[in-house]
């Protein structure tokens, strides 16, 4: 019981900062409306699913976080920073006693962050550079972290095995 009293602060006030960072990111990159000579490098989803965009009214609403990212990056740094914080706070909670998936946990986000930063390895943006570097030391220290506790069960193991 006492272990929900620690989460559930630390979840509450990580969530609020993500949804706090969310709108002002997402209010940051609205600024692709007026910027029509970014369509075409800013827009991915729109053009997903709309072919070239004509106009703004084409341009959907995850777009604007991906401009944000890519020219005023402090607000979406944010959102990721926090949305890592509460994906590990939840994944330790509900998996502090089952080491072998924590470590798993551990590392297939930690494959997960190095393959979102394949994808911003080569941005001329600074936002783009940014998260480049977010995303390759979060991914590894998640894996980092996954080997140190896979050592560790590998250590208690042994050790409980010769007691």
């Amino acid at each position: 019981m006492l272990k929900v009293f620690r989460f559930l602060p630390q979840a509450g006030v990580a969530s609020i900062l993500l949804l706090f960072s969310t709108v002002a990111a997402w209010y940051e990159g609205s600024a692709i409306l007026n910027d029509p000579w970014e369509w075409k490098y800013s827009t991915p989803f729109s053009q997903l699913l709309y072919g070239e965009i004509q106009s703004s009214n084409q341009i959907l609403q995850l777009d604007h976080f991906i401009y944000a990212a890519k020219f005023q990056p402090t607000f979406p740094v944010i959102m990721i920073i926090s949305s890592l914080y509460l994906f590990i706070l939840t994944g330790y909670h509900f998996l502090r006693r089952q080491h072998r998936l924590f470590t798993y946990y551990l590392s297939f986000l930690g494959g997960g962050l190095f393959l979102l930063s394949y994808f911003s390895f080569n941005s001329p943006t600074p936002g783009g550079q940014i998260l480049f570097y977010i995303w390759v030391l979060s991914g590894g220290v998640c894996t980092i972290t996954a080997v140190l506790f896979y050592f560790r069960m590998l250590n208690r193991n042994s050790n409980e095995v010769v007691n």
